[in-house]
């Protein structure tokens, strides 16, 4: 060997597979104590901005520490800003409420670590995606030629779907780009005034700009309405723009409305438009078969988003994708480097040796698949729609407290498991007094700790809003929050 080299040192390795075990059984001891004190911690964290920073060192150590030393320090400084979305209180937002299923569906996947890339670089890991996805898809009533795979979030979902939709276009953009391009400076996405901000980001993300959103009013149910998308589609074609895609939503953030898939989907065919179904929440209420009918048309969409990780207790993160035609997300994205060439890339055979990273900006990718599948066998079909139905039943009595107490207003229907509305005192009218007054109590509700709600605007109204999801919320949760929300009207009334 030359002078002053020598051979490689033996590397300390991990921990043993016996002290590994002993420390899974803590970290697992850990989360089924902290799932069974859930109740007994305020929901909304009441951490101060900066605070766990100031308490944390500046560095890391440089000798690695003992489990049980981070663990307590896990408890006395983390879990005081930890905002507890499994929570049975949680009423804010669309929930993420993973199931135990899901957790150990997580910690398997962690102990696996593959990437989904390629097919050869964990063929399961590939194979077993698009099983779960097809799985899924008839749990939801989809069509059964739909391809599917699975992102991290619905705006990533949907920023790939639009991609697609631009590729469809035959523009050549993936070679040529946008720029300096003036016959493509008018490309125009649609949706309606209550669609997720992540529709708007995704144009600004192609390339098409703020100014190539454009929002649509929605009707008196806070629907997309037909009637003003024809206008505008056909404003925008005699002002020189080229409609790209409508976004339509099932279960909007706000309310959750559902747009008018059938007719909104025969404009889309009418003028052979990219018709991209944001069911990121509302799709889980197609598991429930006297349900399912909230995904009506959806058939004829050209791609869809459902989110497990929002209502069918799934942890985060596990978007969903369907298109109807795969190859123009292969066309968009595929991008094959001479490292990445494997022989198998020309085996495809649907449920066979596809490489997952060519549809999508993703090279690196989970194995999220893992979860689903434990999900989707732990609980079944029948199970998951016994608790999505129950969570439905839920809003429906929290509907009719609202409706028949004085004092009380409903600002929107309720067609899934989210309640819109506000405490409207007898003789308080001015809307921006009745916002003051409707925050005060959101505030008071959510410091006392046992629910937290959130607000939404709703017709130039402030709402405040309830979102039942979670997999740990019972009837006596839902009462608990009314009895608060009472509580907080009257100390304010």
């Amino acid at each position: 060997m030359p002078e002053g080299l020598t051979g490689p040192s033996r590397s300390p390795g991990d921990l043993s597979p016996e002290e590994f075990r002993r420390q899974a059984h803590l970290v697992v001891d850990w989360i089924a104590d902290y799932q069974a004190g859930l109740r007994q911690r305020p929901v909304l964290s009441r951490a101060r901005p900066g605070e766990l920073v100031a308490a944390l060192p500046a560095s890391a150590p440089a000798r690695g520490e003992a489990l049980g030393e981070i663990l307590s320090d896990l408890d006395r400084l983390v879990l005081p800003g930890i905002t507890h979305w499994g929570h049975p209180g949680f009423f804010a937002y669309f929930t993420s409420s993973g199931s135990a299923a899901g957790a150990l569906g997580e910690f398997l996947t962690a102990g696996l670590n593959v990437n989904a890339m390629l097919w050869r670089t964990s063929p399961a890991a590939t194979e077993l995606e698009l099983v779960v996805c097809r799985w899924l898809a008839q749990l939801l009533g989809l069509p059964p030629d739909w391809d599917g795979h699975i992102n991290d979030t619905a705006s990533s979902s949907t920023l790939v779907a639009l991609a697609a939709a631009r590729e469809a276009l035959g523009l050549d953009v993936r070679e040529l780009g946008l720029a300096g391009r003036a016959e493509l400076a008018g490309l125009r996405v649609y949706a309606s005034d209550q669609a997720h901000s992540s529709v708007e980001k995704a144009a600004v993300t192609l390339g098409l700009g703020r100014r190539g959103y454009r929002s649509l009013p929605s009707d008196r149910d806070y629907r997309l309405d037909p009637a003003a998308l024809r206008q505008a589609l056909d404003q925008d074609l005699a002002a020189g723009l080229t409609p790209m895609a409508v976004v339509a939503t099932v279960g909007t953030t706000a309310s959750t409305s559902i747009d008018p898939l059938p007719e909104v989907a025969a404009i889309c065919r009418e003028r052979r438009l990219w018709l991209h179904v944001d069911a990121a929440h509302g799709g889980a209420m197609a598991v429930v078969p006297e349900y399912r009918g909230v995904l009506e048309g959806a058939g004829l969409a050209d791609s869809l988003v459902f989110n497990p990780h929002k209502w069918l207790f799934t942890p985060l993160d596990c978007s969903v994708l369907y298109v109807a035609r795969p190859d123009l997300l292969r066309r968009a994205f595929s991008l094959v480097p001479e490292y990445l060439s494997t022989p198998e890339r020309e085996r495809e055979t649907g449920l066979g040796a596809r490489n997952l990273m060519d549809f999508g900006v993703s090279l690196g990718r989970r194995m999220r698949a893992l979860k689903l599948w434990l999900v989707l066998r732990s609980y079944g079909g029948e199970g998951l729609a016994e608790r999505v139905r129950a969570h439905v039943g839920m809003a429906r009595w929290l509907e009719r407290e609202l409706g028949r107490t004085p004092g009380w207003e409903l600002l929107a229907p309720v067609p899934m498991a989210t309640v819109c509305f506000r405490h409207h005192p007898q003789g308080m009218d001015d809307e921006a007094e009745l916002e003051r007054h409707n925050r005060q109590l959101m505030a008071a509700v959510n410091q006392e700790g046992g629910s937290f709600i959130s607000h939404a605007v709703l017709g130039g109204r402030f709402a405040l809003r309830a979102s039942i999801g979670g997999i740990r919320t019972q009837p006596g949760d839902v009462e608990g929050l009314w009895r608060q929300l009472g509580t907080a009207a009257g100390e304010r009334a």
